[in-house]
Protein backbone atom coordinates (compact mmCIF):
# COMPACT_ATOMS: atom_id res chain seq x y z
CA UNK A 1 0.00 0.00 0.00
CA UNK A 2 1.37 2.92 2.63
CA UNK A 3 4.73 7.74 5.87
CA UNK A 4 4.38 9.87 8.81
CA UNK A 5 1.66 11.38 6.68
CA UNK A 6 0.37 8.02 6.55
CA UNK A 7 -0.25 8.27 9.99
CA UNK A 8 -3.13 10.46 9.37
CA UNK A 9 -4.46 8.57 6.35
CA UNK A 10 -4.50 5.19 8.27
CA UNK A 11 -2.77 4.02 7.42
CA UNK A 12 -6.08 6.00 2.91
CA UNK A 13 -11.67 7.99 -2.19
CA UNK A 14 -13.34 8.60 -4.91
CA UNK A 15 -13.47 10.34 -7.82
CA UNK A 16 -14.76 13.14 -5.71
CA UNK A 17 -13.46 10.70 -2.74
CA UNK A 18 -10.95 8.29 -2.86
CA UNK A 19 -9.27 6.53 -0.53
CA UNK A 20 -8.99 3.93 -3.07
CA UNK A 21 -8.73 6.28 -5.36
CA UNK A 22 -8.51 7.63 -8.78
CA UNK A 23 -5.19 6.00 -10.22
CA UNK A 24 -3.71 6.68 -13.35
CA UNK A 25 -4.01 4.39 -15.73
CA UNK A 26 -0.21 4.95 -17.26
CA UNK A 27 2.67 3.51 -15.87
CA UNK A 28 4.74 5.91 -13.08
CA UNK A 29 7.26 8.36 -14.19
CA UNK A 30 11.07 7.09 -14.62
CA UNK A 31 12.82 7.44 -11.72
CA UNK A 32 15.86 10.14 -12.41
CA UNK A 33 19.13 8.26 -12.56
CA UNK A 34 19.78 6.13 -9.27
CA UNK A 35 22.97 3.74 -9.56
CA UNK A 36 24.36 1.75 -7.22
CA UNK A 37 23.52 -1.64 -5.18
CA UNK A 38 20.32 -0.78 -4.21
CA UNK A 39 18.83 1.19 -7.69
CA UNK A 40 17.34 -2.38 -8.80
CA UNK A 41 15.56 -2.30 -5.42
CA UNK A 42 14.61 1.17 -5.40
CA UNK A 43 12.77 0.70 -9.21
CA UNK A 44 10.88 -2.54 -8.18
CA UNK A 45 9.73 0.02 -4.75
CA UNK A 46 8.60 1.83 -7.33
CA UNK A 47 6.76 -0.28 -9.29
CA UNK A 48 5.27 -2.21 -6.42
CA UNK A 49 3.48 1.76 -5.79
CA UNK A 50 1.92 2.01 -9.10
CA UNK A 51 1.09 -2.11 -9.79
CA UNK A 52 0.21 -3.79 -5.79
CA UNK A 53 -2.35 -6.30 -6.50
CA UNK A 54 -0.42 -7.33 -9.50
CA UNK A 55 2.71 -7.91 -8.21
CA UNK A 56 2.01 -8.98 -4.95
CA UNK A 57 -1.86 -10.58 -5.01
CA UNK A 58 -1.00 -12.89 -2.09
CA UNK A 59 -1.17 -9.62 0.17
CA UNK A 60 -3.42 -7.51 -0.92
CA UNK A 61 -7.26 -8.03 -0.48
CA UNK A 62 -8.32 -4.51 -2.31
CA UNK A 63 -8.62 -4.13 -5.93
CA UNK A 64 -6.46 -1.34 -4.84
CA UNK A 65 -2.84 -0.45 -5.25
CA UNK A 66 -0.35 2.09 -2.97
CA UNK A 67 -0.81 4.95 -5.39
CA UNK A 68 -4.49 5.76 -5.61
CA UNK A 69 -3.85 7.24 -1.97
CA UNK A 70 -0.25 8.04 -2.87
CA UNK A 71 -0.67 10.05 -6.00
CA UNK A 72 1.88 9.87 -8.45
CA UNK A 73 3.53 7.31 -6.42
CA UNK A 74 3.66 9.26 -3.47
CA UNK A 75 5.36 12.34 -5.06
CA UNK A 76 2.92 14.32 -5.10
CA UNK A 77 2.38 17.26 -3.11
CA UNK A 78 -0.66 17.56 -0.15
CA UNK A 79 -1.99 14.26 -1.34
CA UNK A 80 -0.47 11.87 1.27
CA UNK A 81 2.93 12.61 -0.25
CA UNK A 82 5.48 10.02 1.02
CA UNK A 83 8.57 13.04 0.64
CA UNK A 84 10.86 13.14 3.76
CA UNK A 85 8.66 10.81 6.00
CA UNK A 86 11.31 8.12 6.17
CA UNK A 87 13.45 10.78 8.70
CA UNK A 88 10.83 10.54 10.91
CA UNK A 89 10.99 6.93 11.90
CA UNK A 90 11.01 5.82 14.33
CA UNK A 91 8.06 6.87 16.06
CA UNK A 92 5.06 7.44 18.40
CA UNK A 93 1.86 5.15 16.73
CA UNK A 94 -1.15 6.60 18.45
CA UNK A 95 -3.42 3.33 17.25
CA UNK A 96 -0.28 0.99 18.12
CA UNK A 97 0.38 2.53 21.51
CA UNK A 98 4.20 2.29 20.77
CA UNK A 99 7.18 3.36 19.12
CA UNK A 100 6.96 1.89 15.42
CA UNK A 101 9.75 1.92 12.20
CA UNK A 102 8.78 2.81 9.37
CA UNK A 103 8.55 -1.08 7.87
CA UNK A 104 5.19 -1.21 10.42
CA UNK A 105 3.82 1.63 9.06
CA UNK A 106 4.11 0.22 5.56
CA UNK A 107 2.39 -3.17 7.15
CA UNK A 108 -0.23 -1.43 8.71
CA UNK A 109 -1.11 -0.27 4.97
CA UNK A 110 -1.29 -3.37 3.90
CA UNK A 111 -3.57 -4.36 6.60
CA UNK A 112 -6.14 -2.04 6.66
CA UNK A 113 -5.98 0.32 3.32
CA UNK A 114 -5.68 -2.76 0.92
CA UNK A 115 -7.21 -5.09 3.37
CA UNK A 116 -4.54 -7.91 3.24
CA UNK A 117 -1.70 -8.77 5.17
CA UNK A 118 1.78 -7.07 5.42
CA UNK A 119 4.73 -8.56 2.87
CA UNK A 120 7.36 -10.32 5.60
CA UNK A 121 9.54 -7.79 6.65
CA UNK A 122 12.82 -9.47 5.21
CA UNK A 123 11.04 -9.84 1.81
CA UNK A 124 12.04 -8.57 -1.39
CA UNK A 125 8.86 -6.46 -1.32
CA UNK A 126 9.28 -4.91 2.28
CA UNK A 127 12.99 -4.14 0.87
CA UNK A 128 12.23 -2.17 -2.19
CA UNK A 129 8.77 -0.56 -0.43
CA UNK A 130 11.86 1.10 2.51
CA UNK A 131 13.88 1.67 0.15
CA UNK A 132 11.73 3.89 -2.59
CA UNK A 133 10.58 5.65 0.62
CA UNK A 134 13.26 6.39 2.12
CA UNK A 135 15.21 7.35 -1.44
CA UNK A 136 12.26 10.15 -1.44
CA UNK A 137 13.48 11.26 2.28
CA UNK A 138 16.69 12.23 1.07
CA UNK A 139 18.09 14.96 2.44
CA UNK A 140 15.42 15.31 5.42
CA UNK A 141 16.71 16.06 8.48
CA UNK A 142 16.20 13.22 10.74
CA UNK A 143 12.71 13.84 12.94
CA UNK A 144 11.35 16.69 10.92
CA UNK A 145 8.26 16.31 9.04
CA UNK A 146 8.36 18.08 5.79
CA UNK A 147 5.20 20.55 4.83
CA UNK A 148 2.73 19.40 2.06
CA UNK A 149 2.02 16.03 3.10
CA UNK A 150 -1.28 15.89 4.04
CA UNK A 151 -4.28 17.89 2.32
CA UNK A 152 -5.08 20.92 3.84
CA UNK A 153 -7.83 20.65 6.94
CA UNK A 154 -11.12 22.63 6.88
CA UNK A 155 -14.48 22.12 8.32
CA UNK A 156 -17.90 21.16 6.99
CA UNK A 157 -19.96 24.22 6.53
CA UNK A 158 -22.90 22.31 7.95
CA UNK A 159 -23.62 18.88 8.67
CA UNK A 160 -23.04 16.48 6.04
CA UNK A 161 -25.83 15.32 4.12
CA UNK A 162 -25.30 11.90 2.27
CA UNK A 163 -28.30 12.46 0.09
CA UNK A 164 -26.83 15.99 -1.03
CA UNK A 165 -23.22 13.46 -1.37
CA UNK A 166 -25.67 10.92 -3.72
CA UNK A 167 -26.26 13.97 -6.12
CA UNK A 168 -22.52 15.09 -5.97
CA UNK A 169 -21.27 11.15 -6.79
CA UNK A 170 -23.87 11.16 -9.44
CA UNK A 171 -22.19 13.97 -11.71
CA UNK A 172 -18.85 13.74 -10.71
CA UNK A 173 -17.43 10.26 -9.49
CA UNK A 174 -19.60 8.01 -11.05
CA UNK A 175 -18.17 8.16 -14.54
CA UNK A 176 -14.95 7.07 -13.22
CA UNK A 177 -15.80 4.44 -10.10
CA UNK A 178 -19.46 3.40 -10.98
CA UNK A 179 -22.86 3.18 -9.73
CA UNK A 180 -21.84 0.64 -7.76
CA UNK A 181 -19.00 2.05 -6.38
CA UNK A 182 -16.71 -0.89 -7.96
CA UNK A 183 -14.10 1.51 -9.50
CA UNK A 184 -12.68 0.55 -13.09
CA UNK A 185 -9.87 -2.83 -12.45
CA UNK A 186 -6.47 -1.65 -13.00
CA UNK A 187 -7.36 2.61 -13.37
CA UNK A 188 -10.21 3.38 -10.41
CA UNK A 189 -10.13 2.05 -7.25
CA UNK A 190 -13.40 0.75 -5.71
CA UNK A 191 -15.20 3.06 -2.79
CA UNK A 192 -17.06 0.54 -0.76
CA UNK A 193 -17.94 -3.41 -1.15
CA UNK A 194 -15.99 -6.31 -0.87
CA UNK A 195 -12.97 -5.33 -2.88
CA UNK A 196 -12.53 -1.75 -1.35
CA UNK A 197 -10.24 -0.73 2.11
CA UNK A 198 -11.50 -2.19 5.40
CA UNK A 199 -13.29 -0.30 7.70
CA UNK A 200 -9.62 0.13 9.78
CA UNK A 201 -8.51 2.46 7.05
CA UNK A 202 -7.61 6.25 7.12
CA UNK A 203 -9.82 6.84 4.77
CA UNK A 204 -12.84 5.48 6.67
CA UNK A 205 -12.26 8.53 8.44
CA UNK A 206 -14.66 11.57 7.25
CA UNK A 207 -12.65 14.26 8.27
CA UNK A 208 -9.58 11.96 6.60
CA UNK A 209 -11.54 11.47 3.45
CA UNK A 210 -13.37 14.74 2.93
CA UNK A 211 -9.92 16.26 3.32
CA UNK A 212 -8.64 13.76 0.11
CA UNK A 213 -11.13 14.49 -1.97
CA UNK A 214 -11.76 17.84 -2.06
CA UNK A 215 -7.40 18.36 -2.91
CA UNK A 216 -7.64 15.79 -5.43
CA UNK A 217 -10.80 14.94 -6.44
CA UNK A 218 -12.52 14.64 -9.22
CA UNK A 219 -9.30 12.94 -10.56
CA UNK A 220 -7.18 15.10 -12.65
CA UNK A 221 -9.02 18.19 -11.70
CA UNK A 222 -7.87 20.92 -9.68
CA UNK A 223 -7.75 21.37 -6.13
CA UNK A 224 -10.49 22.81 -4.26
CA UNK A 225 -13.03 22.03 -7.64
CA UNK A 226 -15.78 20.86 -4.71
CA UNK A 227 -16.80 23.08 -2.14
CA UNK A 228 -15.88 21.93 1.03
CA UNK A 229 -20.03 20.89 1.78
CA UNK A 230 -19.83 18.83 -0.93
CA UNK A 231 -16.71 17.00 -0.18
CA UNK A 232 -18.08 16.37 3.35
CA UNK A 233 -21.66 15.55 1.86
CA UNK A 234 -20.06 12.95 -1.15
CA UNK A 235 -17.96 11.51 1.78
CA UNK A 236 -20.78 10.76 3.98
CA UNK A 237 -22.53 9.12 0.86
CA UNK A 238 -19.23 7.16 0.29
CA UNK A 239 -18.64 6.05 3.92
CA UNK A 240 -22.39 4.79 3.93
CA UNK A 241 -21.75 1.90 2.37
CA UNK A 242 -20.58 -1.40 3.47
CA UNK A 243 -16.83 -2.20 2.91
CA UNK A 244 -15.08 -5.37 4.72
CA UNK A 245 -14.18 -5.13 8.46
CA UNK A 246 -10.80 -5.17 9.85
CA UNK A 247 -10.42 -8.49 12.08
CA UNK A 248 -7.81 -6.76 15.31
CA UNK A 249 -7.32 -10.66 16.22
CA UNK A 250 -6.28 -12.19 12.51
CA UNK A 251 -2.86 -13.73 13.62
CA UNK A 252 0.19 -12.44 11.30
CA UNK A 253 2.88 -14.33 11.07
CA UNK A 254 5.96 -14.25 8.77
CA UNK A 255 8.31 -17.40 7.48
CA UNK A 256 11.47 -17.51 9.58
CA UNK A 257 14.85 -16.93 8.00
CA UNK A 258 17.82 -18.42 8.20
CA UNK A 259 21.07 -16.36 10.22
CA UNK A 260 22.72 -16.02 7.48
CA UNK A 261 20.11 -13.80 5.83
CA UNK A 262 21.11 -11.06 8.85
Amino acid sequence: MALAVLLVAAGLAACAPRAGTAQQAESPAPLPSATGPYAETLRYGRELMHRTPAMLPRNVGAAMSCENCHIDAGTREHVLALTGTYAAFPLWNPRAKRIIAVQDRIAECFLYSVNGTPPAYTSRAMEGLTTYIAWLSRGTPVGERPPGQAPPAFDSPHPPDSAAGAQVYAQRCVACHGADGAGKPGTFPPLWGPHSFNDGAGMDNANMMARFVRYAMPFGSPPNTLTAQEAYDVTAFVLKHPRPHFDPHRAIGFPPRQSSFF
